[in-house]
């Protein structure tokens, strides 16, 4: 699955918007929590800054520490819960990995981990598909068919079906068809939260909300890609006198 992931998930404006926004700062100590096979964290780290890339699949961490540059990477096999004290200048969650903390509890957990780990007035920076959007709704054997070309160029045919709806939650399993006729399926729930809840569960949180943008050219919410770009710092922002 992991070289199926690789091809399916190139460079995109996405790893755009979360470069240009790490690199506002020249040389900072970054955290990518989530990181996969480390694709944007390794052009972090080529870019000059500090980078510490933390997953809890081992497979996947695997493909990162292989990567070109992927030596300039510190790489932590586990979760948030690992982290240390008052270290990153910068947290960034891409690839929609918050929608991965379906509960509410777990996601308040992850959240609090950053703020211990990031130092006063850290931003964390992450995305997450806005509900009003109803991306899920495309997600059927028809709207999602796709062919995948692996690096030795063989062919995958995928889709994906949405198995369930509830509270905010969407349950759905990617199928992976491959030439030699192996089949795989990869099964995952996603949280759609609300703007307002995102915003919420920052703030219990002990972050400040300095903007959330609809898409990764930072249109307003509603008028970008269905997404939430969303940046915060830790602690309150002081009063403009």
């Amino acid at each position: 699955m992991v070289q199926v992931y690789d091809a399916e998930c190139p460079w995109g404006p996405d790893d755009d918007f979360f470069q240009a926004v790490v690199d506002e700062t020249t040389a900072v100590r970054v955290l990518d929590l989530g990181c996969g096979t480390g694709r944007l964290t390794v052009a972090l780290a080529a870019s000059g800054h500090t980078v510490t890339g933390v997953d809890p699949a081992g497979a996947s961490l695997a493909v990162a520490r292989a990567r070109p540059g992927g030596e300039r990477v510190t790489w932590i096999e586990g979760t948030a819960a690992l982290l240390p004290d008052r270290t990153f200048d910068v947290a960034v969650l891409t690839s929609h990995v918050a929608q991965f903390f379906v509960e509410d509890a777990e996601w308040a957990r992850t959240l609090a981990d950053l703020h211990r780990a990031l130092v006063p007035g850290g931003r964390l920076v992450f995305d997450a598909r806005d509900p009003a959007d109803r991306r899920w709704e495309r997600w059927n054997p028809v709207d999602s068919q796709r062919r995948i070309t692996l690096r030795d160029g063989g062919q995958v045919r995928a889709w994906t079906e949405v198995t369930g709806v509830r509270d905010g939650v969407v349950d759905f399993i990617h199928h992976y068809h491959f030439a030699d006729g192996t089949e795989l399926r990869s099964s995952a729930a996603l949280r759609f939260r609300t703007e307002a809840q995102l915003r919420d569960s920052l703030c219990r949180a002990g972050f400040t909300v300095t903007h959330i943008h609809g898409g990764w050219h930072r249109e307003p919410v509603g008028q970008g890609d269905g997404e939430f770009a969303v940046l915060a710092r830790t602690g309150r922002l002081a009063p403009v006198s």
